[in-house]
């Protein structure tokens, strides 16, 4: 791997600093991975290639004139087809928005900009992100760089497969069941899923329902850290925007992890696990399990998570889309219809056990790290299946009862507002990338990301852990 695009972030935005390289040298090396890759996996589905030469020349021209450089300056950034871009394609992976060009950069993205970054590209979604398959009606699917035939996860799903070709060294992605941590596990990347209002969502539909987020995804700990730090900002139109902890602006160290005390639970107590990932998870804590000061083997109490998330996502997507399944269902995908449809049936009674159901989950995951710092999963349930499928049906001959239910390894810590980060952890039984969470408590996000970096050490040491990465000759042939 010796072109730059392969690179971390935080190696090219040192050699930029020292004019080791040039912003256009890089932006042309990943350019030209896109156009080699990108056929196979269908990953950025709208290219600002133009528009991202030109800036690459004025952050050359910054760094030969000595200006200010910011965080990301000259590093190559691909952004999730849910945010809004100005003057660049943003269809939020819809048939109403196939031809839609925003005028203005949502504030993740424009902080972004400020610290440099260059938008090289749109990564492909989900029809509004509904579902952990990244498939819509507009670019179709995209395929998981080990296994093109196979689903890479979603909602994020293009931006973990860009990723993990190299086509850039960051890209974002936004996280409410999973959306981020699922096709960061199911790529071989890093995703973090931070505290609501560390990174502003001034969009979301329901101000006061804080469980989607936006958060950065990169090829290590440190990238991601890098990104986040960028993507960092206050916006009064989200109500849980708030200033970061100054933690989060300083250099990231890695934790001591021979102090810290660690709760290992393959499945949350609640969640669906196949047999597989249950042995595989069981094996992979064998290898790093000794580094903490304690591991404790327990279940957090997600009594109740399943209902109370879907009752909960059923209010933010009849308030999202309502009208749009009403006005143009026969134009919308399955997933789309389906969660509004079942919103629908909801009534007040059921809403307000659900928000009971998810205050005694979130204070009861508080109280948890009165006994441990951080709880260790996996981060998907089951290997990457076909992507022609929307969703997984079954687990171990268990039917699933939604199409979100074999998400619940995702949407549990959701449930509890929890701050956290997927790590790649070598393969699975099909060949196919295995990913673990590190969760917290939310407001502990320095927290996690220390324990993710320090692990992310120990997993690179052994063959059965460390990041895999996908063979390209397979892509581009």
């Amino acid at each position: 791997m010796s072109d730059l695009c392969d690179k971390t972030a935080v190696e090219l935005r040192r050699l930029i600093g020292r004019k080791d390289i040039s912003p256009v040298e890089l932006l042309e090396s990943c350019i030209t991975r896109i156009e080699a890759t990108d056929g196979a996996v269908n990953a950025v589905v709208t290219r600002a290639f133009d528009r991202a030469r030109k800036e690459a020349l004025h952050a050359e021209k910054t760094v030969l004139d000595g200006g200010e450089l910011g965080l990301l300056h000259g590093l190559p950034v691909g952004i999730k087809d849910l945010e809004a871009t100005d003057g660049i394609r943003t269809t939020l992976g819809s048939k109403l928005y196939s031809d839609h060009i925003p005028n203005k950069d949502q504030g993740s993205v424009a902080n972004i900009r400020a610290e440099g970054g260059i938008i090289i590209g749109k990564t492909n979604t989900p029809e509004f992100g509904a579902g952990a398959n990244t498939r819509n009606l507009v670019f179709g699917a995209t395929g998981n760089p080990f296994a093109p035939e196979k689903t890479c996860g979603g909602s994020s799903g293009g931006s973990a497969v860009a990723l993990a070709t190299g086509m850039m060294p960051l890209a974002s992605g936004s996280d409410y069941g999973g959306s981020l941590r699922t096709p960061a596990g199911f790529c071989g990347v890093v995703g973090i899923r931070p505290s609501p209002g560390i990174v502003a969502a001034e969009g979301r539909p329901v101000g006061l329902l804080p469980f989607s987020v936006l958060g950065p995804m990169g090829r290590t700990v440190d990238d991601a850290y890098l990104l986040l730090q960028a993507q960092m900002g206050v916006d009064a139109h989200d109500p849980f925007s708030t200033v970061p902890d100054m933690d989060l602006f300083a250099p990231l160290k890695s934790a001591d992890l021979s102090s810290i005390k660690a709760m290992i639970t393959h499945d949350l107590g609640a969640a669906p696990m196949s047999k597989s990932y249950r042995s595989i998870f069981a094996e992979r804590v064998g290898v790093f399990g000794g580094h903490f000061a304690a591991t404790l083997d327990g279940n957090p109490d997600f009594t109740d998570g399943d209902n109370s998330f879907e009752v909960l996502r059923g209010v933010n997507f009849v308030a999202a889309h309502g009208e749009r399944v009403r006005q143009h269902r026969d134009r919308l995908s399955p997933n789309v219809v389906d969660n509004v449809d079942r919103g629908l049936a909801y009534n007040l009674e059921d809403v307000a056990t659900a928000h009971l159901q998810q205050s005694r989950i979130a204070r009861n995951w508080l109280d948890l790290f009165d006994e441990v710092d951080v709880v260790i999963c996996p981060a998907t349930s089951t290997s990457p299946f076909a992507h022609d499928q929307w969703s997984v049906s079954e687990i171990n001959d268990e039917k699933m009862a939604t199409y979100m239910r074999w998400l619940a390894i995702t949407y549990l810590p959701t449930m509890a507002l929890a701050s956290g980060v997927v790590l790649p952890c070598g393969l699975d039984d099909q060949k196919m990338p295995f990913g673990i969470q590190i969760l917290s408590a939310p407001g502990r996000d320095r927290l996690v990301i220390e324990v993710a970096k320090a692990l992310e050490d120990v997993l690179a040491l052994h063959p059965a852990t460390m990041r895999p990465i996908p063979d390209l000759t397979k892509l581009t042939g």
